[in-house]
């Protein structure tokens, strides 16, 4: 879910100093660092108010009973706050921060700058995708909100009576879009639709909204249970669904057949300009589409490669796409139940818990689990995703695993996707960054997609230092899904930058990987609507790549892979030029001569 902002930061950044009492003298001022300790804090108060899902989501309760405000005025008073935090830290002189102050101060101008010169651009009138949306996330939020007691279910079921208000300013959104020729590409849209449907035609008591209701707690006594069920199902009977279905009238009439025909972002007003902006975002870098592009290539031409020498190693009679087909079909390579798929993906896992010692120094806390994806989004979402967690919260992280069409799910492909979803992937590094002491919260469950994909890619390639991909074909699948990552890199910039179509993209993609058709639809429409967000993970593992072999040649018998591990995840989530100046100080400090020891 996107971040949102709603309340004036400069106005909160004062009333947080005057909450903090005079200065011991009158001509004393804050200094530099106080000043920038006052501005993270009132920057993550800020986008907790305006966030209040994710706020549930971290253990934040205290505005349980709202959804937000979705409005246009309300994004544009989130802009104008935007613009006053980065005036705010703008008069704040990092050449007087020290150590991490001076490194949070680099990395909120980075977010600030970044957010402040996308407000050109109007990504706040497409708010539907069929990746991304209030409505698609509703359901999976009623799983991270604690029902413990009768304060939850009251605070929840006054969350339920908003959604008719919100999306209706949903709708006011897209109305706008439409009128100003911004809306997302019609091609991947009828799996909103679908999505919608999926929730709205559901019978009120088996309806996720209602799951909350079937088992609640025997403190609330029986006679507040009942009336807390009737005030469920009315609510849900009489304005959640009727607000799905008033929305799914409202797409398939009324706003889908006026979407853009179009594929790539440069079909919009400023859209080469936004499609830059966006990877740099995303990315953290100033890399242009045609370097990304060509870099994507060369990568491919790497990758294949390996994968022809892994073809003949183990005898295949046949070329590349004999083998991918083979691979697609034999049924050696599938599962035949939703449970064997997800025993197998937490087998996995234990195995790889085992081996994490040998590589990290630190380990999180906060445990994972293996669910699996909400039947009513499963058919248009990708093979698994990863939902952080929260200790304040009592909620474990979830690596879900898709269980649609288990013919599309190969085994060769589990390890690797265990290890980007959970260990020592997403789990690993989002939920050690959450415990890390000493750095504003703002820093400690935030970070760009760079970092946190890169992360999780570089992880892929760690396997064999954990005993995966002994199995030949599981190795293959490693090298399926580091493909999968370069050719995101042509074909995200062939959509948006040099004008391919969505039949052209699927065309190279099968080409080149051996995942399941179903798959690279879905991946390519996920591209379509996200601009440049998958540009994000290859360039992320190829830094933290380099990097590593920078450390192996500099300090050859000194280094640790355990240490480089902990420094690169030391510092949570950061822009990858952070990461090189973090990584480049360790190598430095530990290739100094040491001082001789005292006879």
């Amino acid at each position: 879910m996107p971040h949102c902002r709603s309340l004036l930061a400069a106005t909160v950044f004062v009333s947080l100093l005057v909450a903090a009492g005079p200065p011991a003298h009158a001509g004393d001022q804050p200094t530099p660092a106080a000043r920038l300790h006052a501005l993270f804090d009132a920057e993550w108060e800020r986008t907790m108010r305006e966030d209040p899902l994710w706020a549930t989501t971290l253990g934040d309760l205290r505005y349980n009973d709202r959804l937000g405000d979705h409005s246009l005025a309300a994004l544009r008073e989130r802009a104008a706050a935007d613009r006053a935090a980065l005036r705010e830290l703008e008069l704040i002189d990092p050449a007087r921060l020290a150590g991490r102050d001076r490194e949070s101060h680099a990395i909120l101008l980075e977010q600030l700058s970044v957010r402040v010169a996308g407000q050109r651009f109007a990504a706040e009138l497409i708010p539907i995708d069929q990746q991304n949306s209030l409505p698609r996330y509703l359901p999976d939020m009623v799983g991270r909100t604690p029902f413990r007691s009768l304060r939850h279910y009251e605070d929840y079921l006054t969350r339920l009576h908003q959604v008719p208000a919100v999306f209706a300013q949903l709708r006011e959104r897209l109305r706008e879009g439409l009128r100003r020729g911004i809306t997302p590409p019609r091609a991947p849209l009828a799996a909103v639709a679908a999505q919608l449907e999926a929730i709205a035609g559901a019978e009120v008591t088996r309806s996720p909204f209602y799951a909350p209701f079937t088992a609640l707690p025997a403190t609330i006594p029986a006679a507040v249970q009942e009336r807390l069920r009737r005030e469920g199902i009315a609510v849900i009977e009489r304005e959640v669904l009727p607000a799905y279905r008033e929305l799914l009238e409202f797409w398939r009439s009324e706003y889908l057949p006026h979407t853009r025909t179009r594929i790539g972002i440069a079909a919009l007003p400023g859209g080469k300009q936004w499609y830059a902006h966006l990877i740099r975002e995303h990315t953290t870098t100033t890399m242009s589409a045609r370097e990304i592009h060509e870099l994507g290539r060369s990568e491919v031409a790497r990758i294949r490669a390996d994968m022809d020498a892994l073809i003949a190693s183990i005898g295949f009679d046949g070329d590349f796409q004999a083998f991918a087909a083979f691979l697609r079909t034999d049924p050696r390579f599938y599962h035949t139940s939703p449970a064997a798929l997800l025993g197998g993906y937490r087998d996995i896992c234990k195995r790889i818990d085992a081996g994490l010692p040998r590589l990290f120094g630190r380990l999180p806390r906060l445990p994972y689990g293996v669910a699996e994806v909400p039947a009513h989004v499963a058919p248009s979402t990708t093979t698994a995703y990863y939902q952080q967690g929260s200790l304040a919260a009592g909620q474990a992280g979830l690596f879900f695993a898709n269980t649609y069409r288990l013919e599309t799910r190969p085994t060769w492909e589990m390890e690797a996707l265990s290890i980007h979803e959970a260990v020592p992937g997403h789990h690993l590094q989002i939920a050690l960054a959450q415990e890390l002491e000493g750095l504003p919260r703002l820093r400690t469950e935030t970070g760009p997609t760079a970092f946190v994909e890169g992360w999780a890619l570089y992880s892929e390639s760690l396997g064999p230092e954990l005993g995966l991909y002994r199995d030949p074909y599981a190795r293959f699948g490693q090298l399926t899904y580091e493909m999968w990552r370069a050719v995101r890199l042509v074909v995200d910039t062939g959509i948006h930058a040099f004008g391919w179509t969505r039949e052209q993209a699927i065309d190279y993609f099968l080409q080149n990987a051996a995942k399941q058709p179903h798959d690279i639809a879905v991946e390519v429409d996920r591209y379509i609507v996200w601009p440049a967000q998958a540009l994000a993970y290859k360039i992320g593992e190829l830094k933290i790549r380099a990097l590593r072999r920078e450390a192996e040649s500099a300090l050859g018998e000194r280094f640790d892979i355990r240490a480089f591990h902990d420094v690169v995840l030391g510092s949570g989530a950061v822009p990858l030029g952070v990461l090189e100046a973090n990584v480049r100080r360790w190598i430095a400090e530990r290739a100094a001569p040491q001082p001789a020891s005292a006879a």
